[in-house]
């Protein structure tokens, strides 16, 4: 990953600062943060770093500011507000309208054998539908599976906020080598813990005991809030490890 330069809205990307992609067959993909303007011109919508993947031919806006924008296919953290008779209504930030759950979007799930979520119920789910002139739609099961794939209600454990940019980084394939961050890597050979990341900027995480689950999500806070690289990440998680 490359983050050549610092980009403002407006401004065009010169071609200098394309991808040269791996596979010349592949069309450049644009990620979060820019827009395209045919014929040809690619323009930023936030402000923040320009990565690029040579590999995927992608390239993107790394930007910690701004609030989450419910999109299709995200995997998000949501709050169960209140119930009604076909669903549940769910909170994925604190700006946006309620999210509906509907009570068979579950594994598994009949009108026998429905879960049962009380307010405050944890989910971690897949945005399946997200229109602007539409509230979103969530699921806790694969629609092309029909399993849970990990989706589901989230017991025990302790919520982290952290921001837009950090969340996706962590929900990379390979964090370390494409987005920078060694910090889980790093903990999970020292604590056993589960995690589950939204785009919505929410992290939940459940060790093995309060002081654990605390220590884990301070460092990925602090990573977050600090901008630490990979070398800071090992010596926060080194320090922090001790004072458990």
């Amino acid at each position: 990953m490359a983050t050549p330069s610092i980009l403002l809205p407006g401004e065009d990307i010169p071609p200098e600062l394309l991808p040269i992609p791996a596979n010349s067959s592949l069309p450049l993909r644009l990620g979060p943060g820019l827009q395209h303007i045919p014929p040809s011109t690619i323009t930023p919508i936030v402000t923040g770093q320009l990565c690029s993947d040579p590999k995927r031919n992608a390239i993107w806006v790394e930007s910690n500011g701004g609030r989450y924008i419910p999109v299709a296919n995200d995997l998000v953290i949501a709050t169960m507000h209140h119930s009604s008779l076909d669903g549940y209504n769910c909170s994925i930030t604190p700006h946006t309208s309620f999210a509906q759950l509907p009570l068979l979007a579950f594994e598994g799930a009949s009108k026998k054998t429905r879960p049962i979520l009380l307010p405050g119920a944890l989910v971690y789910a897949r945005i399946s539908l997200a229109n602007k002139h539409m509230d979103p739609e969530l699921e806790c099961v694969s629609s092309s599976t029909g399993k849970a794939d990990g989706l589901g209600e989230l017991k025990g454990g302790m919520v982290f906020d952290v921001s837009l940019g950090m969340a996706r980084r962590l929900m990379m394939p390979k964090p370390r080598e494409s987005g920078g961050i060694a910090i889980l890597e790093e903990l999970a050979e020292r604590i056993p813990f589960e995690i589950a990341v939204g785009r919505n900027g929410r992290v939940w995480i459940d060790s093995r005991g309060i002081k654990s689950t605390l220590c884990i999500g301070k460092a990925t806070q602090v990573t977050d809030r600090e901008g630490l690289d990979i070398t800071e990440q090992i010596k926060l998680v080194k320090k922090l490890v001790r004072q458990l």
